[in-house]
């Protein structure tokens, strides 16, 4: 049976994906580095910004140091604060399936944003107060794919609701193929939201779903 969900953030909650790929085009540029779309979504969209940031140089054979990197990723917040003062990015259902879910089990969040991006979004939305757990960038070692994220946020689960948790007992709500791989490797259960990606792209899953509306008790006693 399913006891908790832990969802990804951008992607699946907010719909800040073009916004990320908007702000690294444009920090990137000044930067002097060309930057696509379509690259952001074929081999970057999974990684957290220090991430974007050290693939893409590496792919480009250039070396950027601790304050180099620093630099870029404050000028990347920033732009990104500035584009989401300009429309919503909450998709379609994530208000409703979140209010929905945390009626009858603990939520988390397990995401590669920055916490403050993630709670700009959540605090504006009146929905910060629903999630139990929040594990952000700055809160593992390593980031999606790797299964830190996923591994955190089952333990903070466990400690919020005072009993023991297995990972196989809490289901992931995910976007990409970089989340889904760090969930898997986590031992949770998995569910994709085609927000991003097509059906048949995610590779093995426990449910595919088109949107958050989807996203129900049923759904999840279904698993």
């Amino acid at each position: 049976m399913i006891k908790a969900v832990v969802f990804d953030f951008d992607g699946v909650i907010a719909n800040s994906e073009p916004l990320h790929c908007s702000a690294f085009r444009d920090v990137l540029h000044e930067a002097g580095v060309a930057f696509t779309a379509e690259e952001y979504y074929a081999s970057y969209l999974g990684f957290d910004d220090v991430g974007v940031f050290r693939e893409v140089a590496g792919a480009r054979g250039l070396t950027w140091g601790p304050d180099r990197l620093a630099e870029l990723l404050a000028r990347k917040a920033v732009r990104l604060e500035a584009l989401e003062r300009e429309q919503s990015i909450l998709f379609p259902g994530a208000h409703a399936a979140i209010t929905r879910l945390a009626g009858a089990l603990p939520l988390a969040i397990a995401s590669g944003a920055l916490r403050a991006e993630i709670m700009r979004v959540l605090e504006h939305a009146d929905l910060a107060r629903f999630f139990r757990a929040v594990v952000a960038a700055e809160d593992t070692p390593l980031g999606k794919p790797a299964p830190d994220p996923y591994v955190r946020a089952v333990s903070l689960l466990a400690a919020s609701v005072g009993e023991p948790l297995a990972p196989g007992e809490c289901v992931a709500v995910e976007d990409s193929r970089w989340g889904l791989d760090s969930a898997r490797a986590a031992g949770l259960r998995t569910i994709a939201v085609t927000h991003t990606y097509a059906a048949g792209s995610f590779g093995v899953v426990d449910l595919t779903i088109d949107t958050l509306d989807d996203l129900t008790i049923a759904t999840l006693h279904g698993l």
